[in-house]
């Protein structure tokens, strides 16, 4: 847990530093933070219903243009599924990427890579994070709106593009992560 934590601070790190070099003339860099609920289920193989659940974290938005920027994030998220019997609660570190495109001044359209790795999973409180892949793999498409230079709100939805079974444990039983997040940012 150690590794994955350094892993995810040192690529951030090193996309921050590169953004305060390169981006003065066009805007500079803004950091941030956002929180926000999500509803999240599992689909595939898997036959469960959504589940509530929230997030929080931090962002740098890097201006390449008036019309261009690229947001790196690092957020501790809640997901997860319920089934008839049971929630199944599992909580990743994620580092979304993404690009966006500005419609208008404070409207802007994203979509990019993501990459979570598994902290924990829980099916009824007892622990079966061994039954889990380590990482999850998604791909997101959102919308944000700044309300003045500091408040942004966004909606984003993430699709799980790897099976987040263990194939040892499940065979070729397939599940993969949904989840829409309505979120409200800070820009410092």
């Amino acid at each position: 847990m150690k590794k994955v934590l350094f892993t995810a601070i040192a690529v951030l790190g090193f996309t921050f530093a590169n953004a305060q070099e390169g981006t003065t003339s066009t805007g500079g860099t803004k950091f941030g933070a956002k929180a926000g609920l999500n509803m999240s289920n599992l689909t595939g193989d898997a036959e469960t219903d959504s589940k509530v659940g929230f997030f929080v974290g931090g962002f740098a938005e890097i201006k390449l243009s008036d019309k261009f920027a690229v947001q790196p994030e690092l957020l501790y998220s809640m997901l997860g599924a319920k089934d008839d019997n049971a929630n199944w609660d599992m909580n990743y570190l994620l580092i979304p990427v993404m690009a966006k495109y500005f419609v208008t001044e404070q409207l802007s359209l994203e979509a990019g890579p993501q990459i979570g790795f598994l902290m924990s999973a829980k099916y009824d409180g007892v622990d079966v994070k061994d039954f889990f892949s380590s990482t999850d793999l998604a791909f997101n498409l959102g919308a944000g709106y700044d309300v003045t230079e500091a408040i942004n709100v966004s909606l984003r939805y993430s699709l799980g593009m790897s099976n987040v079974l263990d194939s040892d444990t499940f065979g070729d039983a397939d599940a993969k992560t949904s989840n829409i997040g309505l979120a409200v940012g800070y820009k410092f």
